[in-house]
């Protein structure tokens, strides 16, 4: 969809974050615009053997609001209680009024990279000491990808797949034993337990790996005559999105960045805009040595003079990298930024790296005017992903 298409334009009206700067999206922009961060010593299991013992864990949480009942969330693992809250704060953020609405026409798509691996380990603790004649009815359901879109269409009613209203989102809970010492075992990971708040550290030259974040982002996509017909608040449009694939290895970038800069070239070609018309990135800038310098190529090579002249920041420094719910919570920040026109700032840059040479936005956010921005997602594999959205004008 262009900006001049003739299709119907599709705007965002809510937003639900849980995360580990906060369970809903105010308090969490509110913490990324200061600048703070929520990496700490990991509590949930004994880290003492492990290479990396920092995470940005959501402590303290309780879906309980967003289940029918108590028997619902025993049913489900800590990945799917992530996504269905994020999911009902983002219903409550847009003001949806579901009995007023045909459930028909109103989609669920919310995502995880890798799913219950919280159940993953305890079933097979169960398997190993008990047989298979213990193992839980509710493995499988509890552990497959889908299951947080599932709940939370099946708690709510929502029958439709993408006509009028969707929920779209991501959702992830990898601080377990086998998703940090999987992770640990790549060389992935900074180790910089000692200093927790200061281990993500996107662009910087001090940079050592990511650190694992855990949480779930949810946006509520509108239609723009239906958003309109229920006097709907709208934050942005969305007006293009690029996805490409590297074709090169498992885990390392294409060099130069050349899938991601071919990602973000289809996303400004599906949204009808030029690269000087773009405020602001959201880079997925993870924190790691070579994806950050690929990062910063594949915008030179796309963005040419411009890629200097906009803001370009990475909020992974703050929430850590919450692998597939990355995308929408950095999505809601893009959301905010365009809304409030203020760009959140990469923490923890103190030492520029020759390579990383574009203006990350250091450590202090920054009021500007903010018309349209990208949003950047790659992954293992070599998978790429762009959304562009602008301020919405009538």
């Amino acid at each position: 969809m262009t900006a001049n298409s003739t299709e119907r334009r599709v705007v965002v009206t809510g937003l639900g974050v849980v995360s580990s700067l906060g369970q809903d999206i105010d308090t969490f922009w509110n913490n990324i615009i200061a600048g703070r961060c929520g990496i700490e010593k990991i509590t949930a299991f004994d880290v003492s053997n492990y290479d990396c013992q920092i995470a940005a864990e959501v402590k303290h949480f309780d879906p309980t609001p967003a289940f029918p009942s108590p028997k619902e969330i025993r049913r489900t693992d800590r990945f799917a209680q992530l996504g269905v809250y994020a999911g009902y704060q983002a219903m409550k953020d847009a003001a949806l009024e579901l009995d007023k609405l045909d459930r028909d026409e109103i989609g669920v798509f919310i995502g995880s990279g890798i799913g219950g691996l919280h159940t993953v380990e305890e079933q097979h603790k169960v398997l190993l000491s008990k047989g298979p004649g213990r193992l839980s009815p509710f493995l499988i359901p509890m552990l497959i990808l889908n299951m947080a879109s599932g709940l939370f269409s099946m708690f709510y009613r929502l029958r439709g797949p993408n006509l009028a209203t969707c929920f779209a989102g991501g959702t992830e809970a990898t601080v377990v034993p086998m998703g940090i010492g999987g992770f640990c075992a790549m060389k992935a990971m900074s180790t910089r337990n000692d200093d927790p708040q200061r281990a993500s550290r996107p662009f910087d030259l001090g940079r050592d790996g990511f650190v694992m974040g855990e949480g779930a982002g949810v946006i509520v996509m509108e239609d723009l005559d239906h958003a309109r017909a229920r006097g709907a608040k709208i934050y942005c449009e969305v007006i293009g999105y690029g996805n490409t694939a590297d074709a090169n290895h498992m885990t390392a970038p294409a060099p130069e960045g050349e899938g991601a800069a071919r990602c973000m070239k289809m996303a400004l070609r599906s949204a009808g805009l030029g690269p000087e018309e773009i405020s602001y990135i959201n880079a997925h800038g993870t924190s790691t040595p070579q994806g950050d310098i690929c990062e910063t190529q594949a915008i030179k090579t796309v963005f040419g003079d411009h890629a200097k002249k906009m803001a370009v920041s990475s909020t992974k420094g703050a929430t850590g990298h919450m692998l597939g719910a990355s995308g929408a919570v950095e999505m809601a920040i893009c959301a905010k930024a365009i809304q409030n026109e203020l760009v959140p700032p990469t923490i923890n840059y103190e030492q520029p790296d020759p390579q990383c040479d574009l203006d990350y936005v250091p450590n202090k956010s920054r009021e500007m005017r903010v018309n349209a921005v990208i949003n950047n997602s790659f992954g293992f594999g070599g998978h790429n992903a762009t959304i562009v959205a602008r301020k919405f004008t009538a």
